[in-house]
């Protein structure tokens, strides 16, 4: 008889993080294991993972690992020209925040606008009344199995609703709203285990011009927010109670970026991002390992560090896009450049093979040598009807050898690319753009990819299409 082990899911929630831990700093464990224990240590976790459906969540912010890689097989080679398979569509409200998948279940959230004038201006805050809502679908069908609902006041500038995407780990899913509600509540029945009003506790007089969009990030025991406020622009909080285990570093503002994790220099570094600097932190005591002096304009501090190798880039307007050489003996980087290479809004750009790909500003898809920090090509595939405009936004994901890039106006570009140029294959429109933004109609969040598909939302609905190959 063959008895298979079927974790339950906080068991499977450990064996997750150390299947991460193991595959991302395997030097660290080293330390407390020899090379036989470690390498049956990764076998078990592998061997446990793939006994369920689990594996292929995209269980926060760009995915399980948090660098917009899609692991899956079994995907379609390109999109075909009669489009994709709808698998379901429901209805939401607004909101700028990315659906969550883990297991059977997608989170998202979104905002019912009740009263005010939710007009987009990037120089006034918007108030309004409403209802912030977060809700837990089932991943098949799409039918809402509890929702968390409660009334709050908006006063931000794209006052569209929750910005932050679902982060989910084991048996908890952490949610936090565009005015700083920060809740933690059990991923089968929604039941809030703890909550924080993190205005309230940091004596805030607002949030931030345009409101919490920091997604929060779980690393062992320990939650990681950007809060704000003398002392604590970041904060960590035990995961389990909520309470506060310590807080770090001071800036006029905590910005948008969400709290990164690396290892370099043989230590693991928490990476923030706020209006004034990059910062890396001991992500157990929040004190701080170094500092480099990085203003983006607006204080649109935005998206997360990207490391690659040895290197670190930080990507911002105005010419802020910075690479740093990371030193590998000890928590210190070294400055290779300055300058414009990619200068994205709010997407974020991916570094593969020695090259960062991503949407600019403007519209333009550019492929940059890393190193140099050169323009090796670009062209204007992501830009709005074919010409620059302001703000503008492209996600990418990658697929092994396929990328898939969804525009602003909701439509999915599969594509190949490399240093050698751009090769599309395919492309087909999954949600009308809703919102309004410079004279253009708009779709501003982040796709999920699990289970041979991609979840997508606008102001209006949530729809899951199917990109599985028919022929496999």
């Amino acid at each position: 008889m063959i008895c298979i082990f079927l974790p339950t899911a906080p068991e499977y929630a450990h064996l997750s993080q150390l299947f991460l831990d193991l595959k991302k700093h395997p030097h660290i464990y080293e330390r407390r294991m020899n090379r036989l224990t470690l390498r049956m240590a990764v076998g078990l976790a592998i061997a446990t993972l793939s006994t369920t459906a689990m594996a292929d969540d995209w269980n926060q912010w760009l995915g399980a690992n948090r660098d917009g890689t899609w692991d899956e097989s079994g995907i379609i080679q390109a999109i075909p020209k009669e489009g994709l398979k709808v698998v379901w569509r429901k209805p939401v409200a607004n909101g700028f925040s990315g659906p969550a998948v883990a297991g059977e279940r997608v989170f998202v959230t979104d905002y019912v606008v009740k009263d005010g004038d939710a007009t987009f201006d990037a120089g006034k805050r918007s108030q309004l009344s409403g209802t912030e809502r977060f809700h837990c679908l089932d991943r098949k069908t799409g039918d809402l199995i509890w929702q968390k609902s409660y009334d709050r006041q908006y006063s931000i500038s794209y006052a569209n609703g929750p910005r932050a995407t679902p982060t989910i780990d084991g048996d908890r899913v952490y949610l936090l709203g565009a005015e700083g509600n920060l809740y933690c509540l059990n991923v089968s029945d929604g039941k809030e285990v703890w909550s924080r009003d993190l205005k309230k506790d940091y004596r805030l007089k607002e949030a931030p011009m345009w409101g919490f969009a920091a997604h929060p990030l779980v690393s062992g025991e320990l939650l990681y927010c950007m809060v704000g406020g003398e002392g604590s622009i970041a904060v960590a909080f035990n995961k389990n109670t909520g309470e506060e285990v310590w807080r770090s570093l001071s800036s006029k503002d905590a910005g948008y970026c969400p709290p990164t994790m690396i290892t370099a220099g043989g230590t693991e570094q928490l990476l923030i991002f706020h209006p004034t600097a990059l910062c890396s932190v001991n992500p157990k005591t929040g004190k701080e390992y170094w500092s480099t002096e990085l203003r983006p304009a607006y204080d649109m501090s935005i998206i997360a560090p990207v490391k690659h190798g040895d290197y670190l880039l930080a990507t911002a307007l105005s010419g802020s896009t910075l690479l740093l050489k990371l030193d590998s003996d000890k928590p210190a980087v070294a400055e290779v450049w300055r300058g414009n290479g990619v200068q994205p809004d709010h997407n974020p750009p991916m570094v593969f093979e020695g090259h960062i790909y991503g949407v600019d500003v403007k519209g333009h898809l550019r492929c940059i040598e890393l190193v140099s920090g050169e323009r090796v090509w670009e062209n204007r595939v992501t830009c709005p009807g074919g010409r620059p405009a302001a703000s503008t936004t492209g996600f990418i994901v990658r697929n092994g050898d396929r990328w898939f890039i969804v525009t602003e106006w909701g439509e999915l570009i599969m594509a190949k690319m490399s240093p050698e140029g751009f090769e599309e294959m395919g492309r087909a429109q999954l949600v009308e753009p809703t919102a309004t933004n410079w004279g253009r109609k708009i779709v501003w969040s982040h796709p999920a990819f699990s289970q041979k598909c991609i979840f997508v939302r606008n102001d209006k609905e949530i729809v899951c299409y199917s990109l599985a190959d028919p022929t496999k």
